[in-house]
């Protein structure tokens, strides 16, 4: 490949992983972009787990083997049959070393200086390969992981030049995979709680929109618990903040707890005292009880007066839930009416016959203008 068809290359894979909005599309992006680079017919990616002493495949592009999925859920290798890998110096790569990249036929090393390791052989020839170049991927002056690409047998085999190549565009990647992380970061502090770790409201709205539409078009149930911390002003002022701090924290860590019982659901903080959780397809009962082991647990805390809590299925007769919004008063009404009685349990809507008190109260107009402690929360429209 010329000079000017490599720097094409280089420029599209970089542009691809550039353009992908999520981890999994970078991985593919950069497989993909640099498979088409060298030319081969298959590629992977795959990251060193240091903690598990194995190379876990990310990605598989092109021509893939029967047991081979694009996405693997747990395709991985053991560290040593890639010792290359682990031996990697970056200091002597940074000083203009020898290229770290290798070739490897169905027979053995081509070009670099790997060792002869039977199982990377026997892969090949199981899999129809006739070759491959592999290029440790360097992130933060670290190996990171590995960049595997392929060629059928029959196919010329990869040259030292290659090998050079594909060096290139594994610093490539590492830049790619660098900028993705950095990307993801903004993105989970945008949608995640400073103090406690959860959810944010933004990541709640988000996800309350997207699960009430699934609830219009497919009918699946979806649940909102909302919950006050009792006590939290009381222990600012008498402790200070620093110990109010801790509390919400360890609420946070009960919350999360409680919502591991209902499969997918989502643990906030939306504010000050204020914390909910969301399940989406989970039944009506499962989060009633989850949030009465909620009840339980906040009551056992050290600090604060446990938690006020109320519960809003689109299963239970509230009738019909056609926005965020009317999921988020039903869930309030209930909380408020769990506060003002100082209950132990949750508090469910429409669950006191046709004339629910909660829900007669979520669908009451507003009234906040004159000082009633109606919160109910949402830029949605009703």
């Amino acid at each position: 490949m010329g000079e000017d068809r490599r720097l094409a290359a280089v420029v599209a894979l970089a542009q691809g992983m550039a353009a992908a909005h999520s981890s999994r599309e970078a991985w593919r992006a950069a497989a993909a972009g640099a498979c088409r680079a060298l030319g081969g017919s298959f590629a992977a990616l795959s990251v060193w787990e240091r903690e598990l002493g194995r190379l876990r495949v990310l990605v598989n592009v092109g021509e893939r083997a029967e047991d081979e999925e694009e996405f693997p859920e747990d395709e991985s290798y053991p560290v040593h049959q890639f010792a290359e890998i682990t031996e990697f110096l970056h200091e002597r790569w940074a000083g203009g070393g020898e290229p770290d990249a290798w070739v490897e036929t169905a027979a053995g090393p081509a070009a670099g200086s790997p060792g002869y390791v039977h199982q990377r052989v026997a892969a090949l020839r199981r899999r129809g390969r006739g070759c491959c170049v592999v290029a440790p991927i360097v992130l933060h002056g670290r190996a990171w992981g590995e960049l595997y690409v392929a060629r059928p047998v029959g196919e010329p085999v990869f040259a030292r030049g290659d090998a050079d190549f594909a060096t290139v565009l594994a610093s490539v990647v590492a830049a790619g995979i660098a900028q993705t992380e950095r990307l993801e970061e903004v993105r989970r502090l945008a949608y995640t709680d400073a103090l406690t770790g959860l959810a944010n409201r933004r990541a709640v709205d988000s996800r309350l929109d997207e699960a009430v539409e699934r609830h219009r078009t497919e009918g699946v149930v979806v649940s909102l618990v909302v919950c006050d911390l009792n006590g939290l002003k009381r222990v600012n002022d008498t402790h200070g903040h620093a110990v109010g701090d801790r509390l919400l924290e360890r609420f946070g860590s009960v919350l999360s707890l409680c919502g591991a019982m209902l499969p997918g659901a989502l643990a906030a903080r939306l504010g000050g005292d204020e914390f909910c959780l969301l399940a989406v397809g989970p039944p009506a009962d499962a989060v009633v009880k989850a949030a009465e082991e909620l009840c339980r647990r906040a009551a056992e805390l050290e600090l604060g007066d446990g938690v006020a809590c109320g519960v809003a299925s689109t299963e239970d007769p509230v009738g019909p839930v056609r926005s965020a919004r009317r999921l988020f008063r039903l869930a309030d009404a209930a909380q408020y009416r769990a506060k003002a009685e100082r209950a132990g349990r949750p508090v469910v809507a429409g669950r006191e016959g046709p004339d629910d008190p909660v829900v007669r109260l979520a669908d009451e107009p507003s009234r906040e203008e004159d000082g009633e402690r109606r919160r109910f929360r949402g830029r949605h429209s009703p």
